[in-house]
């Protein structure tokens, strides 16, 4: 059952993905070296200073299609101290999110070699996050006692946790999203719930040594929300092929929720999982980062045949190449 966009479809789905989905939203943007969008315990694991820049798009040709764009930096300030930052905007619809997160990470190396990577980080971030609606645009002839016909706000304050261990090719994070239960007022002054919190486990292996050209990165994240019991899981693979310079890779990322909601099909019920499938290429050269990818919705139950295309620049400065004697390209 396919499902074309209309402005009413929008009008409807905003609300829903909008309380589901505080903050931050949690996409594949990670795989492009960028592990601190998701995990605040990434913040100055790697030596240096590194900006990102991120933008997300789907349905070019649709007002107020669903999109988003992001800003990061993260930096190594002392020997075992990081911080960050994040601003960010996101717009499905006539619902709007802008907000921004501060990041304060600390980093315990267990090796007494430099070149060895043997750590343990944890990481703390406070973000302010603002949720807009826009009923400028409403038709107000018939009227309609919970729209107002104005932009309608809310602001609200939360903070994220996460710990990662890195030791040579191997690495793992565990993160703890919207932290604080927080009584927030929806647009007609009801209390939504209070639990946002959100959970994220990964871990990653990268596969080849450092006198090889071809390097490879299996790796996976669980993510459940807890309020709604959601729980999906993301499978990732990439290539990294090493020249003078720098490297490119290209990758797979498949996720599915791991729930199966039912729907309706002529006279009975089937059920149907959420599932994305995104190639990724990617390159890094000297201290410039590009990467690109593009997220394709599977299943019976779509809301169009297009995708999200999501595109990150990024540039590094202090960074060391190849300061870790291992494959850990998130880190080297």
């Amino acid at each position: 059952m396919k499902i074309k966009l209309i402005p009413l479809l929008l009008l409807l789905i905003a609300p829903l993905i909008t309380f589901s989905q505080d903050g931050l939203p949690v996409y594949t943007d990670y795989l492009a070296d960028n592990l601190y969008v998701i995990h605040p315990s990434m913040a100055g694991a790697a030596p240096g200073t590194r900006i990102r820049l991120g933008a997300r798009q789907q349905w070019f040709d649709q007002k107020n299609a669903p999109n988003l764009q992001t800003l990061n930096v993260a930096s190594r300030i002392t020997e075992r101290s990081g911080i960050g930052g994040i601003v960010f905007n996101d717009q499905n619809g006539f619902h709007s999110q802008t907000g921004g997160y501060l990041t304060y990470a600390h980093h315990i190396p267990f090796s007494f070699i430099d070149s060895e990577l043997n750590q343990l980080s944890f990481g703390l971030s406070a973000g302010i996050i603002d949720s807009r609606l826009d009923e400028t645009q409403f038709n107000l002839e018939n009227y309609d006692p919970i729209i107002y016909g104005n932009i309608l706000s809310a602001t609200y304050f939360n903070m994220d946790a996460g710990v990662s261990y890195h030791f040579l090719d191997f690495a793992a994070h565990f993160t703890v999203k919207n932290l604080l239960y927080q009584k927030r007022l929806n647009y007609t002054e009801e209390i939504e719930s209070i639990n946002q919190r959100k959970y994220l486990l990964g871990a990653s292996y990268a596969m080849g040594t450092m006198n090889k050209d071809w390097g490879f990165e299996p790796s996976f994240m669980f993510m459940h929300t807890e309020g709604t019991q959601e729980t999906s899981v993301d499978l990732n693979f990439r290539a990294i092929k090493r020249f003078d310079g720098g490297r490119g890779w290209a990758g797979l990322s498949y996720r599915r929720a791991l729930d199966t909601p039912d729907f309706e099909e002529g006279l009975g019920s089937k059920g149907d999982a959420m599932q994305h499938i995104t190639p990724v290429i990617g390159i890094n050269f000297h201290n410039f980062v590009f990467a690109y990818m593009y997220s394709y919705q599977m299943g019976n139950v779509t809301f169009d045949n297009g995708g999200f295309h999501h595109l990150t620049l990024g540039y590094n400065f202090g960074v060391r190449q190849d300061k870790y004697d291992c494959n850990c390209p998130n880190v080297n």
